[in-house]
């Protein structure tokens, strides 16, 4: 594990990112009714931050105003703002590309900006893309769920690090964790796990905001950091889930179509790594899960562990697409009662070992995803030794406070 103590980059960081706290409102001064996204505090200043730079943006279907025009459209449109190109990330810039998928490169119609694919790149190729775009400044604007394997906050990461290749400055703008910044949860990765579900030692569910993660990349896990600048939001406190905030909620990719899918993704996202429907091909995607064999005793045993603020539904439904395509399958829905009281990763722990428990047919994916998903091999094997729910937690707590313990110092909210 990186060393947890605050090391000369996070030093470094956290003065440049104290220069950007000062630039806009801090969240203490908040009152109601003056709630503010970055992107809204950047644009209350006349984008000071952006004065006299050629900037592109990072940014996807999620990157709008309140009245839900998108922030490219607007800043192309504003004469102090010199915006020179578009950089989108997995599903696209406008959000056109299922799962594993991208736009390419091509010219948006609606300004005749370039967009470039950030995709799967990094290191100097995606520095590449970056020198070739001439812009000097990269800003990074895109709605997190809150999931270590939520790909977004890798682009950021490997944004940056290009960034810092071609002499590039980083300018993020920051918006809620949509459920919420309270606590980290869950196994933190092992390095040797490493993909672009998870670059970095960072647990499952991480409690932060792309700027707050912004800092922790540029402290502690880039070689050199990069010149980073961050705008703040007004207002947001750590306790608020997204509907908390009279903000409109645009799906981050495909199947995060509500804010409530966000809540439970941090936890059952890992049936990915099973051979049991994820929901994918349903309207409750990561809600609703199940396999053709599945039946009642499912729900029934995960209802059985009481676990805090959910129940279980026994539940049959047919995915249009993915896995079980167009067969009616056995399962269960997750419904949250009490937001704050429910710990997704716990939960979704909770019904892999219920899953195998009383399902036959339970396996894991053949080239054992469940251990990039997790960050280790270590929920796999406990789980199939016979491990219950609480023993595999128990696993992952002594990593898990050595990062809470780093994660700390890069809080920019209360």
């Amino acid at each position: 594990m990186h060393n947890m103590r605050l090391s000369r980059r996070a030093l470094l960081a956290a003065t440049t990112a104290a220069a950007s706290v000062t630039s806009t409102p801090p969240a203490s001064a908040a009152r109601p009714g003056r709630r503010r996204t970055g992107f809204e505090n950047l644009a209350a200043s006349g984008y000071e931050q952006l004065r006299g730079r050629r900037i592109g943006i990072v940014t996807n279907p999620t990157g709008v105003t309140r009245n839900v025009q998108h922030i490219v459209d607007v800043m192309h449109a504003d004469e102090r703002v010199n915006l020179g190109a578009v950089f989108g990330p997995e599903h696209g810039f406008r959000g056109t590309a299922q799962a594993g998928g991208s736009e390419g490169r091509y010219d948006d119609p609606a300004t005749g900006l370039p967009v470039y694919d950030t995709y799967l790149k990094s290191g100097q190729a995606l520095a590449d893309v970056f020198t070739a775009s001439a812009v000097d400044t990269v800003v990074f604007d895109i709605q997190d769920v809150g999931a270590r394997f939520y790909t977004y906050i890798w682009t950021l990461y490997d944004c940056m690090e290009a960034a810092q290749l071609a002499g590039k400055r980083f300018v993020v703008l920051d918006r809620p964790n949509p459920v919420t910044g309270r606590a980290a949860l869950g196994p933190v990765l092992h390095r040797e796990f490493a993909s672009f579900v998870g670059r970095q030692p960072v647990s499952q569910a991480h409690g932060m905001t792309v700027a707050e993660l912004a800092r922790l990349f540029n402290g502690e896990f880039l070689t050199t950091p990069v010149p980073l600048d961050t705008v703040l939001m007004t207002g947001w406190r750590r306790s608020e889930f997204y509907d908390d905030w009279d903000l409109p909620w645009v799906p981050p990719s495909p199947n995060m179509p509500t804010p409530d899918t966000a809540l439970v993704y941090s936890g059952t996202c890992l049936f990915e790594g099973t051979n049991l429907s994820e929901g994918r091909g349903t309207t409750r995607p990561f809600e609703l899960l199940g396999a053709e064999g599945l039946d009642g005793r499912w729900a029934a045993a995960a209802n059985e562990l009481g676990l805090p603020g959910v129940h279980f539904r026994e539940a049959y439904f047919a995915p249009t697409f993915s896995k079980f395509q167009g067969k009616t399958i056995g399962g269960v829905q997750i419904h949250v009662h009490d937001r704050p009281a429910y710990d997704p990763v716990r939960t979704g722990v909770a019904l892999l070992v219920t899953a195998r428990q009383t399902w036959s047919g339970f396996a894991w994916r053949a080239d054992n995803w469940i251990d990039k998903l997790t960050g280790s091999s270590r929920v796999r094997t406990m789980i199939d030794a016979g491990a219950g729910t609480d023993e595999v937690v128990a696993g992952w707590q002594e990593e898990l406070s050595a990062f809470r313990r780093m994660r700390k110092n890069y809080l920019l909210y209360r």
